[in-house]
């Protein structure tokens, strides 16, 4: 998701997207631990929207 998206959204959007984000990432990370994750890039993808979402929830603060 770009910032531009994520800068229109509330601090509680903001925090549930994160949330989201996490679990995505659990979940692909167990799917590497077995063996079954096919895209490998969704993993970097995931982790570069969580740091999106980190740096325009702490601009909020």
């Amino acid at each position: 998701m770009a910032i531009k998206d994520l800068t229109t959204k509330s601090a509680e959007e903001l925090k549930q997207h994160l949330l989201d984000l996490r679990k995505e990432q659990f979940n692909l990370r167990m799917q590497k631990g077995t063996g079954q994750l096919s895209q490998p890039h969704q993993l970097r993808r995931v982790r570069r929207d969580i740091a999106r979402t980190k740096f325009v929830l702490g601009g909020k603060k």
